[in-house]
């Protein structure tokens, strides 16, 4: 793991929710962005996101699970990069497992409550969703003085 001095003033851009872009590596080694809504726990720098199965993404952080979230504030003047290596949770396959838990959990900690905990979880079951969690090894970028 990169030395972490001096990339903590990076975290700063980081907020318990928001939203960013997810890079990850193509099979010819260009990148393949998303737009992703993600969650992050500061004290074990662990990034979550809800995604489903089938996806670029998805299908290329299981050939090389190298993943980048790229933040910017809202004017562009400051910005910052996260890298890691991603996990990737089973597929939804019964409204009671451990990955509609995890989803669930996810789904909260970005939009807060759900009008209908059941709708969601046949939901996750039926669009096939997982989630894709990585800590950050490292990160850089540029923040504005």
């Amino acid at each position: 793991m990169p030395e972490k001095a001096g990339w903590d003033r990076y975290l700063s851009l980081l907020s318990s929710k928001g939203r960013g872009v997810v890079a990850t590596l193509k099979a010819d080694g260009r990148p393949q962005l998303s737009n992703v809504d993600f969650c992050y726990n500061a004290e074990s720098r662990l990034v979550r996101l809800s995604t489903t199965d089938g996806r670029a993404k998805v299908r290329n952080l299981h050939r090389d699970p190298r993943v980048s979230l790229h933040l910017s504030t809202p004017d562009l003047s400051s910005y910052a990069v996260y890298e890691g290596v991603a996990e990737i949770s089973e597929v939804a396959a019964k409204p009671d497992d451990t990955t509609v838990a995890e989803l669930i959990d996810v789904f909260r900690e970005v939009q807060g409550e759900h009008p209908d905990w059941n709708e969601y979880r046949a939901a996750m079951v039926a669009d096939r969703r997982l989630v894709v969690r990585f800590h950050i090894d490292y990160a850089y970028g540029w923040i504005r003085p």
